[in-house]
């Protein structure tokens, strides 16, 4: 399945292709719905750094492969070159709750900060106590130890394993004690978005359009000056499915600026309907490792599927939309399976050969290759 959308191109050059959607959102039940995921190109129009941010750069390597086509790939990812490095770099992380009225549907709320999972954990917390900001899992890939560390951690140590990261067990990339800021907060006015049954599950979700989103988040990443481009800032929202042209994106990560100096960020949504499309952590899985293997959305591959190096969407077709079970505390999250390099015709440098975190789709490379 095809899981990023096909117009995003057009982005770069048009803001109005962007927000057209807004305007019909409250006609999503008549649209096709599929679980989706979205890019914003880094240089979107309205992506203009603020002129009182600092210099700071976020902690980045730049490797290159030859594919199968013998044509040389480049890309930049996040912390140091772990054929080189052998200890801890730590992203600092800032972190959006997000606050959603709707005012033609009884002033509905979504609040990521207040609302609650049926454990009594709030979607906020529920995000922090993940196994994406805690090491609270001792994670394996091709029956080999990555460590009890954060997941996308154990990814791409797994994903880098026989690139020096075997004989350098030190190295990892986290991301650190998150601030939290405060809310995000949008009403959602008469035709902005609707309030409808999860597609997807039995609870109520609210729509909003995905340009619309995307301009709201760089407002107030334009006046929070706590937000810098050494950071990684990700908005968090409960049950909130984005929409362009249909339902239901659940995430996208993106730079107001190309690298090396162009402040990253994610959107995501935790939705608190087991066995939904972006259950629990699952969408966040998705987009933060995005992020760490393309966080400025310029790792451009030779795939038919993909021609960013995108290493969620492959396996969102997956039973459970990739997703793996992982219990912490008697909570059951949903961590996705992401692709290793060599999906994307790299020579095999991840452990054991492996194509993809969990091994679901064993020697698998993209359409393409």
């Amino acid at each position: 399945m095809k899981t990023r959308i096909a117009s995003l191109a057009l982005l770069a050059t048009s803001m109005l292709a962007l927000t057209a959607y807004s305007a019909s959102a409250n006609d999503a039940k008549l649209q096709s719905v599929r679980p989706m995921f979205g890019v914003i190109p880094a240089n979107a129009p309205w992506h203009t750094p603020p002129k009182h941010k600092p210099a700071g750069q976020l902690s980045q390597w730049n490797g290159s492969f030859t594919d199968h086509h013998n044509v040389k790939r480049t890309f930049v990812m996040v912390g140091p070159d772990p054929a080189s490095n052998n200890a801890t770099t730590t992203i600092p992380l800032e972190v959006v709750p997000m606050v959603m009225t709707y005012t033609a549907f009884g002033s509905k709320v979504f609040n990521a900060k207040r609302d609650k999972y049926s454990n009594g954990q709030t979607v906020l917390s529920n995000f922090l106590n993940s196994p994406l900001l805690k090491s609270n899992v001792d994670f394996t890939s091709g029956g080999q130890d990555m460590g009890t560390t954060q997941y996308i951690d154990a990814y791409q140590r797994a994903n880098f394993w026989q690139a020096n990261v075997q004989q350098n067990t030190n190295y990892h990339v986290l991301l650190g004690s998150p601030t939290i800021l405060k809310p995000l907060k949008i009403t959602v006015t008469s035709g902005q978005g609707v309030v409808e049954q999860n597609p997807f599950g039995t609870q109520q979700i609210g729509t909003y359009g995905f340009g619309a989103m995307d301009q709201k988040i760089n407002s107030y990443i334009s006046t929070h000056s706590a937000i810098t481009p050494d950071t990684f800032v990700i908005f968090v929202s409960h049950n909130i499915f984005l929409t362009s042209g249909g339902c239901c994106i659940g995430g996208y990560h993106s730079a107001r600026s190309g690298a090396p100096a162009g402040q990253t960020y994610g959107y995501t949504t935790l939705v608190t309907d087991v066995g939904s499309f972006s259950q629990d952590v699952s969408a966040a899985s998705h987009e933060i490792g995005e992020w760490m293997d393309d966080p400025f959305i310029s790792n451009h591959v030779g795939c038919n599927d993909n021609s960013i190096l995108e290493n969620g969407d492959p396996l969102v077709s997956l039973p459970n939309y990739g997703g793996y079970h992982y219990t912490v505390n008697g909570f059951q999250y949903n961590l996705q399976d992401l692709v290793n390099l060599a999906y994307f015709g790299s020579p095999d440098v991840s452990v054991n050969n492996l194509h993809d975190f969990q091994n679901a789709r064993p020697g698998t490379i993209c359409p393409g290759q």
